[in-house]
């Protein structure tokens, strides 16, 4: 691992949050959780960007300016959203205002998402990220000169490929637990490797594979997770909703133990840093209880 990606691997520590909950409150309550997510003892907040959700760096901004140390990253924002002048100074900014607080996780997105912003065909994906971390590379800014860690949002081999030779590493979502062999023996030794995990505490089966499939509804009508679960040999289990043994893949459930176990076969099978999603069995639940068990578990 490279001295800058062993850095960030100490930085992130081994497990981190990925919350949708952030982009749906207002500001003064997500400087709330935000504060209440660092005084738990989580190091990093990662922050997703679809269509709809606020605008990814002054989400970031708004966050570490609330907090103290808390890490914030992006997972992931859209190239598609953003030229890459923008994208490389936007982060640059960050960089400066809060040095070793800001990861940039960009990514290729969906055909769907690119598609109803209504600017642009998505076409050829690995292609357009080479040109577009070429361009980020050039990118003018007058600011003072900062570097941009970054790592890339990869599921099959060609992108994880990508991630190893032009950034810091890779973010896997949606992902059982096998594909994290696979991609850290694709990206080798170097690369930093992140994987978001979701995760249910409840030991109810029937109550957790109800909020799982809640969630991985909208992932599985997305082309880039089912072909990747397709290369794993899950085809015959994505079909209304996916099968059960599916469902237990993607999202773990149980009580702390149980997802801390998954959480350390990750880590087992090669990730620096798993960054939990937590999904709430009642959806009207404080997202605060379950990030308490959690802490509680890891003793952060």
């Amino acid at each position: 691992m490279s001295d800058a990606a062993r850095a960030w691997a100490r930085r992130l520590g081994p497990i981190g949050l990925w919350m949708h909950d952030l982009e749906r409150l207002t500001a003064p309550a997500a400087r709330d959780l935000a504060r209440t997510v660092e005084s738990l003892g989580f190091p990093a907040i990662w922050i997703p960007e679809s269509l709809g959700s606020k605008e990814i760096f002054a989400h970031a901004s708004l966050l570490l300016s609330a907090t103290e140390k808390l890490i914030v990253a992006s997972g992931i924002a859209n190239i598609w959203a953003r030229d890459p002048v923008a994208m490389a100074n936007g982060a640059r900014a960050l960089v400066d205002a809060y040095p070793d607080r800001f990861l940039l996780g960009i990514g290729v997105s969906h055909a769907p998402t690119v598609t109803a912003r209504g600017q642009h065909t998505y076409g050829r994906p690995l292609d357009y990220m080479k040109r577009y971390l070429d361009a980020m590379e050039v990118a003018p800014y007058v600011g003072p000169k900062v570097e941009v860690p970054k790592v890339l949002a990869a599921l099959g081999p060609q992108m994880l490929t990508l991630a190893a030779e032009r950034t810091f590493g890779a973010h896997s979502y949606f992902v059982p637990v096998e594909h994290t062999s696979l991609a850290r023996k694709t990206l080798g030794g170097g690369p930093l490797l992140v994987v978001e995990q979701a995760a249910v505490i409840s030991e109810d089966a029937a109550v957790s594979r109800q909020a799982a499939r809640r969630h991985m509804k909208r992932y599985l009508e997305l082309d880039n997770y089912t072909n990747n679960l397709r290369r794993l040999g899950w085809s015959e289990e994505l079909a209304n909703g996916g099968s059960d043994r599916l469902v237990d893949a993607i999202v773990a459930w149980g009580d702390s133990k149980a997802v801390r176990a998954r959480l350390d076969e990750h880590r087992r099978r090669g990730a620096d840093h798993v960054c939990l999603q937590m999904l709430r069995a009642d959806p009207a639940a404080p997202p605060t209880r379950d990030l308490e068990t959690i802490a509680k578990a890891f003793s952060l």
